[in-house]
């Protein structure tokens, strides 16, 4: 297409918005859409749903998650929808919708926070982690790079965790309440949103001293001469270690992580686990470790931490484990050795350490600056948006970035779409296989 076509003589495209994050940032994005001349439809799942769309176009499905796959079909084909919009590919009603999205030719659009983040937002088309088209060969990304600028890291948008946390009882609650408006309707989460609540109010009653714990402990681990590694948790909710990991649940991840670390880490150096700054406290992480932790006799060298400063942490590290947390991108823009043991996006050779992890701890190695520096400029300018999902700003400035690149069909561009997808996906695993075993002398 000519670089002055107008908007208008672009072909009119009928995008269909599933379920997006507790944010009106899907509307808003629907809003600079139809002003490009564009219909967009929405189905509301739940209440929840229908509360942050409260606009023309949605559709109401009450039907039960067995008649869903048959119904967005046919709804599809109904609509001629050429596009389809998501947060989160891989929730069960959106596996079906990708799925008849790729037999009836629609493209499918995955929003989520950014892998940049703190005020960046990712729009990838196809999909995320193992479903993802971002190249995972270095010499693709050197040459997609080439000539793209450093990005602008300083941060634009701001957003409170008192915000988010409105959005998410304004989108959740309704949907407890009100369930008998949407029958059918199954939830994605592991938790039921009164216990999460619940879990949460425990978690910011002792956040302020556990925040006072953990700083203390970051200040003697990087003052301390004694080497240690990074291991940041994820939500045990999260989608990425629920379906691009190998592991069942993050119970498995921290046996693995701990047996391997008691096995063949040096005896001198210790492993820092911090607890997702969101996780709901339902899951006792702390016992767990400590637990795990004593009976393979490393209870003295591995430090929980519950808040504190991750990017603080990271800096004077020996590097960083991580099963595909973003936090591996920070780390790596820092310069340190990464491991990863799922799928992402950023598990590249050349970038992050390839050695099976019990190895990892004795030689950890360090990224390639060139191919670093290359793959954040590539991925910042191909798949990743200034914004957030929980400010007025933030929404505005994602909304317009993220309607434009789909207007103009740039997402993944320049040359960041690899077909078919260039990672796979991991096997789950069948059975447990991480068992308590001493730690060894290692000098």
């Amino acid at each position: 297409m000519m670089a002055g076509t107008t908007n208008q003589q672009r072909p009119r495209r009928t995008f269909l918005f599933l379920q997006g994050p507790s944010s009106p940032i899907f509307a808003k994005i629907a809003t600079r859409l139809e002003a490009f001349g564009h219909r967009c439809l929405r189905i509301n799942l739940n209440v929840g749903d229908q509360i942050f769309w409260r606009r023309g176009g949605a559709h109401n499905y009450r039907g039960t998650i067995d008649n869903w796959a048959a119904y967005v079909e046919a709804f599809l084909r109904r609509h001629s929808v050429s596009d389809l919009v998501l947060l989160g590919e891989e929730r069960p009603y959106h596996r079906a919708a990708v799925a008849a999205a790729r037999r009836v030719g629609a493209k499918v659009f995955v929003v989520e926070m950014g892998y940049l983040r703190p005020d960046w937002l990712t729009l990838e088309r196809g999909g995320m982690s193992s479903n993802s088209h971002f190249p995972a060969e270095s010499q693709q990304i050197l040459r997609a790079a080439a000539g793209l600028p450093e990005p602008d890291w300083r941060r634009r948008h701001t957003q409170t965790f008192l915000a988010e946390a409105a959005y998410d009882l304004l989108y959740n609650l309704p949907n407890v309440f009100l369930w008998f408006l949407f029958p059918g309707y199954r939830r994605h989460a592991i938790f039921h949103p009164l216990a999460e609540y619940a879990g949460w109010v425990r978690r910011l009653a002792a956040a302020k001293r556990q925040r006072r714990a953990a700083d203390r402990l970051i200040g003697s681990l990087t003052s301390a001469s004694e080497p240690y590694f990074v291991y940041p948790l994820q939500l045990e909710t999260d989608f990425q270690l629920r379906a691009h990991s190998p592991f069942n649940s993050q119970k498995e991840a921290i046996a693995d992580i701990l047996a391997s670390f008691a096995r063949h880490a040096p005896a001198t150096s210790k492993l820092a686990i911090k607890v997702h700054p969101l996780d709901n406290g339902l899951i006792a992480w702390r016992r767990i470790i400590a637990q795990q932790s004593a009976a393979l006799g490393i209870g003295e060298r591995v430090i929980y931490l519950d808040g504190g400063n991750l990017d603080l942490l990271t800096q004077k590290s020996a590097g960083m484990v991580t099963v595909n947390s973003t936090a591996g991108l920070h780390a790596l823009k820092q310069g340190k050795p990464v491991k990863v043991l799922g799928r992402a996006v950023f598990d590249i050779a050349g970038l992050t350490d390839r050695q099976p992890l019990d190895a990892f701890w004795a030689a950890p190695q360090l990224p390639d600056a060139e191919l670093s520096t290359a793959m954040f400029r590539l991925m910042a300018a191909s798949i990743q948006v200034r914004g957030n999902f929980y400010s007025v700003a933030g929404t505005d400035a994602g909304a317009e970035a993220i309607a434009e690149r789909l207007h103009r069909n740039t997402v993944n561009e320049p040359g960041a779409f690899i077909d078919p997808p260039p990672r796979r996906k991991p096997e789950k695993r069948t059975i447990f296989s991480a068992q308590a075993t001493p730690a060894r002398n290692k000098s």
